[in-house]
């Protein structure tokens, strides 16, 4: 199962059960109520009181099962955001590289032009782009070395492809939630196993 699809499929339960808790409690505090306007008949003070007892029981085991989903929530969010962090890093370090190699071309066409060679206009282009000063100065110095030997260059820039980064919430959602996941239990399910409302 998906990290994505345990989480939705965890966060319902837990809404459910604490749906099923607010019905519960609000019961439980009428039932209190009406033993609180102590009851003559003492066959209905024990109904109350019996009552109580199971509405809290129940809520008890709601809540216990309650906890055990939004543990395992806390622990897909943990993966989440590790699966998130180690896609980020990891587009982060492509990135240095690129801008690394992109450094490295614009510092050998400012070199070339300082060398008074013949480098592509669209080489030309980038490192005016770049930074205008140090086009400036790499053709002024290029232009008072020219008396000697001239080179020709072809472009750095080769086609390149643009690569698509994965987007991090996405392979966070998809990583797998690995094993271990409490049994999904109905809210229904767990009234019947307490034996409330039979």
């Amino acid at each position: 199962m998906k990290i994505g699809e345990a989480k939705q499929m965890y966060r319902d339960q837990v809404n459910a059960y604490r749906k099923q808790q607010s019905i519960l409690s609000k019961q439980l505090e009428e039932v209190n109520k009406k033993l609180q306007q102590a009851p003559q008949d003492k066959k209905e003070q024990e109904a109350y009181q019996s009552q109580a007892a199971t509405l809290q029981l129940t809520l008890d085991a709601l809540e216990e099962k309650e906890d055990e989903y939004q543990e395992y929530l806390d622990q897909l969010a943990e993966r989440y955001s590790a699966y998130w962090n180690k896609t980020v890093a990891e587009q982060q370090k492509e990135a240095g590289k690129e801008y690394a190699a992109e450094m490295g071309k614009l510092m050998e066409v400012a070199r070339r032009l300082m060398k008074g060679a013949i480098v592509p206009a669209s080489d030309e282009k980038k490192l005016m782009e770049f930074s205008m000063d140090m086009y400036q100065v790499a053709k002024n110095i290029g232009a008072m070395v020219r008396q000697q030997k001239k080179e020709k260059y072809d472009s750095l820039w080769d086609e390149e492809k643009k690569k698509e980064c994965d987007d991090p919430g996405e392979v966070a959602e998809n990583a797998d939630a690995g094993a271990g996941g409490p049994e999904i239990v109905e809210v229904s399910d767990t009234l019947a196993s307490v034996g409330a409302f039979e």
